[in-house]
């Protein structure tokens, strides 16, 4: 009785045969960042630019950025955005979360800013830089019960 032929093991590096994928750019080069990190740094950019000016007032206030705004409604005739809601067109691009308590906890107050709006409305990065600024600057002048252009004269 002869024993079966067995195939030769073979290599096997993926299912399409183009081995084992990795990294196309090495870490540390611009294109290394996600979309999400390089908007999170034009946001952390805008606020500290702002923090330096507005350092007392700003102590405590939370910044957070966050993809699209969750909507309770999926009807939008229904949706009523509050006035710590920063919209354009029925989009909101940011939120004001005053300082509250929840669970008998104080939560400090919150600025978020929603990323998919923002860069859906920018041209390029340098609109986008400029459209984060605005809009940070619009939430903590709201934030603060103040003028935009009293936050950010140069804006």
């Amino acid at each position: 009785m002869s024993t079966p032929r067995r195939r030769p093991a073979r290599s096997r590096r993926d299912r399409h045969g183009r081995g084992l994928r990795g990294r196309l750019v090495p870490d540390g080069v611009p294109l290394a960042r996600s979309r999400g990190e390089a908007f999170d740094d034009l946001v952390l950019d805008a606020v500290e630019a702002l923090e330096r000016r507005w350092e007392r007032e700003l102590a405590g206030v939370e910044f957070a950025v966050e993809d699209v705004p969750w909507v309770e409604h999926t009807d939008p005739d229904e949706v009523v955005l509050d006035s710590d809601v920063l919209d354009d067109g029925g989009v909101p691009l940011a939120r004001v979360l005053p300082a509250r308590r929840e669970q008998g906890e104080e939560l400090p107050p919150r600025v978020v800013v929603y990323r998919r709006p923002l860069e859906l409305r920018a041209n390029d990065r340098d609109d986008l830089a400029d459209l984060v600024r605005d809009v940070v600057v619009d939430q903590i002048a709201t934030l603060l019960g103040r003028d935009p252009e009293e936050i950010d004269p140069t804006g």
